[in-house]
């Protein structure tokens, strides 16, 4: 009892250390295996766009199996028998027909003298769907009901071990004071970002994200702008909005995060003049930003010469290179069309 109590307690700091989510996983299937008996395993990430399974780490396992159970027919399988899902894992003598109806067990497992295995679905605490392992066994017998229990039991341990949302996490403590977050995915979806609040300038639809979108997809890793609260004229002053690029090892349906922090200190530009910096730095002309804002170009002028003044620049490509660094500048592309 006292040794398998020290393997969960490994198993469980392993799940926690850092490194890249791979090299998590491959110490974490050898640290289940002290736990767990089985013959080979395969542990593989789940795919947020619900396109299958991304190979993670394997044991004990020939490289064609391996392809095998990282192919579409696997992912089917998956669904088929409801392990994609929360539930205690699953044995193949679980189910209501012989295995062998399984294109998996069929074409790949049982060809390999494979007889048995668990199935389990790996899904964290708030019901995210992370990942899929198989502890795979030439033993004919069904798995004990003690060994059911503990691997069911370790399931959370291991889905926060590969949860890509800790690398994202990681990243969203680079922005200090973040008050809201969402993590976006490549079909424009996004998703509260854990342990943040939602906000109503952070859905789909919203011009902050499609910023947001824009700027991670022209390379920008790490940015921030500001964004008007209440209209163009920011009624209720300005927010900080940063855009992060999602890390390497998150799947490739993960693409950033967005941001929203307090604004601070803004060198004392009124609402106006962030509005024409954002010009500036967007290389308009003044008789561009007059014509768009409506304004007068002496009108837009006096505007450049304060803030040139409060940003301690000589030039506006000085000013426009400072803003742009300091992410002090609301994006002119959406001027007039801010929520």
């Amino acid at each position: 009892m006292r040794s398998h109590q020290a393997g969960e307690l490994m198993l469980a700091e392993t799940a926690a250390s850092a490194g890249t989510t791979s090299e998590r996983a491959q110490a974490l299937l050898e640290d289940l295996r002290r736990l767990v008996p089985f013959d080979g395993a395969w542990l593989a990430l789940a795919d947020p766009m619900g396109h299958g399974y991304r190979f993670l780490a394997s044991l004990d396992l020939d490289g064609p199996i391996v392809e095998f159970l990282s192919g579409p027919l696997m992912a089917r399988d998956v669904e088929v028998t409801g392990t994609d899902r929360a539930r205690p894992p699953l044995s193949p003598s679980d189910l209501p027909y012989p295995a062998e109806e399984l294109p998996t067990w069929a074409e790949c497992l049982i060809p390999s003298a494979i007889d048995e295995a668990l199935a389990l679905a790996l899904v964290t605490p708030e019901g995210r769907h992370v990942g899929f392992l198989a502890l795979l066994s030439g033993d004919r017998r069904p798995p004990s009901p003690l060994t059911r229990r503990r691997l069911g039991r370790l399931g959370p341990v291991l889905a926060r071990g590969i949860d890509p949302m800790r690398s994202l996490l990681t990243a969203a403590h680079l922005v200090h004071g973040a008050t809201a977050g969402v993590v976006l995915y490549i079909d424009e979806r996004c998703q509260a970002l854990p342990g943040l609040p939602a906000d109503e300038l952070l859905t789909p639809s919203s011009p902050v994200l499609a910023t947001a979108r824009e700027r991670i997809g022209d390379g920008h890793v790490y940015s921030s702008f500001l964004w008007p609260v209440g209209g163009s004229h920011a009624p209720r002053g300005h927010v900080r909005v940063t855009a992060l690029a999602a890390p390497e090892d998150v799947p490739p349906g993960l693409t950033g995060l967005a941001l929203l922090s307090p604004a601070s200190d803004v060198h004392g530009l009124t609402p106006r003049e962030l509005e024409v910096l954002g010009f500036l730095v967007e290389g308009c002309s003044n008789q561009q930003i007059a014509h768009t804002l409506v304004v007068a170009p002496r009108t837009v002028a006096a505007h450049l010469e304060h803030v040139l003044g409060k940003l301690g620049a000589p030039t506006r490509t000085l000013a426009a290179v400072r803003a742009e660094r300091g992410g002090l500048y609301v994006p002119a592309p959406l001027a007039g069309r801010h929520g």
